[in-house]
């Protein structure tokens, strides 16, 4: 059966088509987005939502060329589709949408929630380029282990 998609979708996919052709910036599903972030060197995978719910993710989209261009650092970029994009922020507990997602060499090393302003975007990603792959942040209940204390 073939997806109906809304006008909104519609526009927000050829959007994607011409990131792709013009600036190399691939459109990820999920069975490509988990290559393209384990692939060696720094990338930056856009999480988007319904562009209807979440307007800010075409701002972020529109800008992300040349926010790539001013970092002049090599980066890798894709923008993850609302299936990809769901799986990601669970896994890496991203709360708010649109997020950029960095990776390095397949580890996670941060995300940057929302929209910014542009001087603020571009600091992010600067930062996140300069920053050491880390563990993801949990999301859910803290575990304790038995001596952590307690009563018994």
């Amino acid at each position: 059966m073939e997806e109906i998609l809304s006008p909104d979708a519609t526009r927000f996919a050829a959007l994607l088509e011409r990131l792709a052709h013009a600036h190399g910036i691939e459109t990820l599903d999920p069975t490509t987005v988990e290559p393209f972030g384990d692939a060696p060197g720094d990338s930056l995978t856009l999480l988007v939502d319904d562009v209807a719910r979440t307007p800010e993710v075409w701002d972020v989209a529109v800008v992300l060329p040349e926010a790539l261009k001013a970092v002049h650092r090599p980066l890798r970029a894709g923008i993850a589709d609302a299936e990809a994009s769901r799986a990601l922020s669970e896994r890496y507990g991203v709360r708010r949408f649109p997020a950029m997602l960095f990776r390095r060499d397949g580890a996670y090393v941060g995300a940057v929630e929302g929209m910014l302003d542009w001087g603020y975007l571009v600091a992010a990603i600067e930062r996140q380029l300069a920053a050491p792959a880390s563990r993801p942040p949990s999301i859910g209940i803290a575990v304790r282990g038995p001596s952590a204390g307690g009563c018994h």
